[in-house]
């Protein structure tokens, strides 16, 4: 029987960290729902002390003990959290004596650091990589010479929000190609494609699940009927078979999971922000 807990992921900064940590977590248990909460900057005692507040009339509420997913880096906000009667998690602890003992260091404790501006080379290189996305989506701009990667796809199978999230957390220059009809009456690759082979990546997705993304976007429409969504898929995949390009299905994939498969089929190796 599936059971309900809050989980509130607190962080003296974005919450980012801990909110990405704990998300990856709790995924391994299943039989219970989690109603998630992020509660950022968190940076001083007096607001952990509300943020207490806050987790103990949860848990009053659901009636269960709450969980907290904590990234806050002074041990007295730490403490201040327990006062809730939760069961708080931090997410460094594990980690922080041994490495410690192998640096020989003690930790500076850097509130916010995680997220912070740190190297000014590596920002501009992702909002850089950000306005290339932007300005190379859906086939607007087509000079792919100084593309990382060129995402080929039908219409609504995942391509603009994989872009999207390899520029900003990666800095990848990804660009995205949309397949039209008359590409897909073609076996070959469209011309404008074939100059750059080597930074092609194909992307699927499973004809009745792309069919009902369209039908949110174009309700009634020729576009979103499952026969046109059907006949584009096949086309497109007996197009990325022909021409020998990678591919990968995002019916059943996160983002996260496309990017890696992307970066790592085709050599890309770029550290995360």
């Amino acid at each position: 029987m599936s059971q309900t807990r809050p989980v509130f992921y607190v962080s003296d900064g974005t919450g980012i960290t801990a909110e990405t940590i704990g998300h990856s977590l709790l995924t391994q248990f299943s039989d219970t729902t989690f109603i998630g909460e992020r509660i950022a900057f968190v940076d001083n005692v007096e607001r952990a002390a509300a943020a207490a507040r806050r987790i103990r009339e949860s848990g009053e509420l659901h009636g269960v003990r709450p969980l907290v997913i904590n990234s806050c880096m002074d041990s007295r906000i730490t403490e201040a959290l327990a006062e809730s009667g939760a069961l708080v998690l931090d997410v460094f602890a594990p980690f922080i004596e041994p490495l410690e003992r192998e640096l020989g260091q003690a930790r500076q404790r850097h509130v916010g650091r995680a997220h912070a501006i740190v190297d000014f080379d590596t920002y501009h290189r992702r909002i850089n990589a950000m306005n290339y996305a932007l300005t190379h989506d859906d086939g607007m701009a087509v000079d792919y010479s100084d593309a990382d990667v060129v995402l080929v796809a039908v219409s609504r199978a995942g391509k603009t929000p994989t872009c999207v999230f390899m520029a900003l957390h990666y800095g990848v220059r990804a660009a995205n190609y949309p397949l039209t009809e008359e590409d897909l009456e073609h076996d070959r690759l469209p011309a404008r494609l074939r100059p750059h082979r080597h930074k092609l990546f194909g992307l699927t997705i499973d004809p009745e699940r792309l069919a009902e993304i369209r039908e949110e976007r174009r309700p009634g429409s020729r576009y979103a009927r499952l026969e046109t969504c059907r006949h584009e898929v096949a086309a497109a995949e007996a197009l990325f078979r022909a021409e020998r390009i990678p591919t990968l299905s995002t019916t059943h994939t996160s983002i996260e999971e496309i990017s890696s498969k992307v970066m790592s089929t085709l050599g890309i190796r770029r550290e995360m922000f």
